[in-house]
């Protein structure tokens, strides 16, 4: 496998439809989201190889989990668990703010253990990518994480991470903490401006998120686009315009289409601006990865800009 690997929880997603308080909805929709299943499914559609492993309960999400990834050509090592596998609830409380809770305490995602994922996957892969979400999850997860990233690091596989700071997990210093130590670990990084702040006083985001070690550090910025520093040249790229219809998945459409055309042997201005793109084209669909886009529909928005 020369592809992308990942591993962490993925969910069903109960989303109210329309805009209002959740005690008014009258209809919903039902589909799956998890960061890092995001970022293999996006992967896949932009045809890279992706590969994704987590634990499922015993019911209709697990299943429907399992399913959707292997059609959307992910290779999905979903390992059957006897607890449930979480939900988020989300809600569009007014046109620019959205609400999610989750239900995923004790779930099959948190049971996540070192034991589960085969080093060989890891030396093999092209990319190992997590996020600073399952190591928020339990302590079996998040010796998972660090004991993948080791393996990786040791075996000479590029270590991507994603930091994906949630406040409904752990707090601020106690994600602080962990996810500097990951972060310094990692060749590539991946953070919005609140999320550096955890690691990096001042204005100078790049260059101190640089200094931990990453060589590649991307800082997503939404509508601003995104800035980076790679192997110490800096890009800037603006965001495309496009109206947007659901924001959540957005980061992880940036980051598959950055981890895709980096897997594809592309330069780095080519991969921040696919990883643009994808962004874009994701926030104009509803639903956590129904949005992420094939190469066609990238090039359909960015008038062929975008290639392989």
């Amino acid at each position: 496998m020369s592809g992308l690997f990942t591993f962490g929880e993925s969910m069903g997603v109960i989303a109210a439809d329309g805009i209002g308080p959740l005690a008014y909805a009258r209809s919903f929709s039902f589909g799956v989201g998890g960061a890092e299943s995001n970022v293999a499914i996006g992967v896949a559609r932009l045809g890279g190889e992706a590969t994704w492993l987590g634990r499922v309960g015993p019911d209709a999400t697990g299943a429907l989990i399992s399913r959707r990834l292997t059609d959307s050509g992910v290779r999905a090592m979903a390992i059957p668990d006897d607890m449930f596998t979480g939900l988020m609830v989300r809600y569009k409380r007014s046109g620019e703010f959205m609400h999610v809770d989750y239900h995923r305490a004790g779930s099959a995602g948190s049971r996540l253990t070192p034991a589960d994922i085969p080093p060989a996957l890891l030396r093999e892969a092209g990319v190992v990518h997590v996020t600073g979400i399952t190591p928020a999850l339990s302590s079996t997860c998040r010796a998972a994480v660090f004991q993948s990233v080791e393996t990786a690091v040791a075996a000479g596989v590029p270590v991507s991470i994603d930091v994906n700071y949630r406040g409904k997990l752990w707090s601020r210093p106690d994600a602080a903490a962990v996810l500097r130590d990951l972060v310094s670990m990692a060749d590539i990084v991946f953070a919005g401006p609140d999320e550096a702040s955890l690691f990096v006083d001042g204005d100078d985001q790049l260059g101190g998120l640089a200094k931990l070690g990453p060589t590649e550090v991307i800082v997503k910025d939404g509508g601003r686009g995104c800035v980076a520093l790679i192997n110490g040249e800096r890009h800037e790229v603006p965001a495309l315009p496009v109206t947007v219809i659901d924001p959540i998945g957005a980061g992880d459409a940036f980051v598959a289409g950055y981890l895709a055309d980096r897997l594809a042997g592309a330069a780095p201005a080519q991969c921040l601006r696919t990883a643009i793109a994808a962004g874009a084209f994701a926030v104009t669909v509803p639903g956590d990865c129904e949005g992420l886009p094939d190469r066609a529909e990238l090039a359909a928005l960015t008038g062929g800009d975008i290639r392989r």
